[in-house]
């Protein structure tokens, strides 16, 4: 089993305060973490994003169909501005969002670059006001539309330099830093492949905001004739589009989506025991804690405890938040609870919903024994020591072991930590 990268240090946790004396040190989970400061309020800023993708400092992460580049599975690879010139162009963000809305030709492929943030530790950067570092920017590098010979250009480029875009469904092996950097950059160009087409009228959307958000511009290029080299003609004007409600009010705008979704370690009513399950397609012995979507109008404490009375028919009383995690597969914030179980609501009850290939409740002693030498990913063997019929868990870059961890090493006030 290859080795399972440290998790993300939380914020301040070596100043001390009354929220930790009180509700104990805060826990980070991987894909957290990222060392970037977004200034968000700086993607809209022209002067800003302008001078920043062309800064000698700037890194750009790439990404060809979601797989980003990397040097090894553990550490990611940066292209330079020069590298990635032949497919992004001198400065995509020269134009004002204003002039690239009013210049819409959805015919014609643009670049999808994003601005994923600085990276302050780094002093002699980039300097704009009072805010300085080196930025960093995600570009997606995918063969398509009329892009598509300079986006292999690009990726052959980087092929030669013994660089290699990582597949795989998800990316569990990147140092912890780099893994939040990677989260960032795939969620968000995940989300602007997957809405290309406005949700309110259905006519295709332009990315602005340096990605961060997408508009339904009200005149369209592309039914015009073109001048030689595939310009339109300076005298041209753009048609009408079609009406659209996002034109409209304050929802003129499509943002990025991110679901919520509950994870949830529940213990017995004499916390002893905790309540695992597990899915029909994972390998033998491996269980995890219960999860399920968060749905409209519902609090978190209530989608726990209806997740897991649908899944395994147990009733919870008190449901706690414990930790969140990024999950970047496409675009889930995975909110970590714990719940114990009423005193009469123990039983089992697979019939309700049938997603569960089996639960059950695992003594406390059992779950550390395999927090010791039983955890790995899907696809990948246990650890050292384990032995054939074992308990089999999710490993530390999951937020379930973080769960499981904490129930069974003191969250609940009573077992010794592991």
């Amino acid at each position: 089993m290859p080795p399972q990268p440290d998790l993300p240090d939380p914020a301040h946790h070596d100043v001390d305060s009354m929220l930790s004396r009180k509700f104990g040190r805060e826990v980070a989970n991987y894909f957290s973490g990222s060392p970037l400061n977004r200034v968000s309020f700086l993607r809209a800023d022209h002067g800003f994003i302008s001078k920043a993708l062309v800064h000698p400092s700037t890194s750009f992460l790439l990404l060809n169909d979601l797989a980003p580049l990397a040097k090894d599975p553990t550490k990611l690879a940066y292209a330079t501005h020069s590298e990635v010139k032949l497919l992004i162009g001198e400065n995509p963000f020269e134009k004002t969002e204003e002039q690239m809305i009013k210049e819409y030709n959805s015919s014609v492929t643009l670049p999808l670059v994003l601005f994923l943030g600085l990276d302050e530790r780094k002093k002699d950067g980039f300097e704009h006001g009072i805010y300085s570092g080196s930025p960093y920017f995600a570009v997606d590098v995918t063969p398509k539309g009329t892009l598509e010979k300079e986006a292999k250009g690009v990726i052959e480029a980087m092929k030669a330099k013994d660089l290699q875009f990582v597949e795989g469904r998800m990316h569990m092996t990147l140092n912890a830093p780099e893994a939040a950097i990677y989260a960032q950059a795939r969620a968000l160009i995940d989300w602007n492949a997957r809405n290309p087409f406005c949700g309110g009228c259905g006519q295709p959307t332009l990315s602005v905001n340096a990605g961060t958000k997408r508009v339904c511009p009200p005149t369209d290029f592309a039914s015009l004739p073109t001048a030689q080299g595939g310009a339109t003609s300076v005298e041209a004007k753009p048609r009408e589009r079609a009406a659209c409600a996002t034109r409209k009010g304050v929802s003129n705008l499509s943002f990025p989506r991110t679901d919520p979704t509950v994870i949830m370690a529940v213990v017995s009513h004499d916390s002893k025991r905790v309540l695992l399950g597990r899915q029909r397609r994972w390998p033998p012995h491996w269980y995890s804690t219960l999860a399920g979507f968060c749905e409209p109008a519902e609090s978190v404490e209530e989608a726990v405890r209806r997740e897991v009375w649908e899944e395994s028919g147990v009733l919870l009383g008190r449901v706690v938040i414990h930790s969140t995690q990024p999950w970047p597969y496409p675009a889930n914030l995975m909110i970590g609870a714990i719940g114990q179980a009423l005193p009469d609501g123990e039983k089992i009850h697979l019939e309700h919903d049938p997603e569960l290939e089996d639960a059950k409740w695992v003594e406390m002693d059992e779950i550390r024994e395999a927090l010791r030498v039983g955890t790995s990913g899907l696809g990948e063997g246990p650890g050292e020591g384990y032995k054939e019929g074992g308990l089999r868990l999710p490993p530390k870059t999951a937020i379930a072991n973080q769960l499981l961890r904490a129930v069974t090493g003191g969250f609940l006030g009573e077992a010794p930590k592991i």
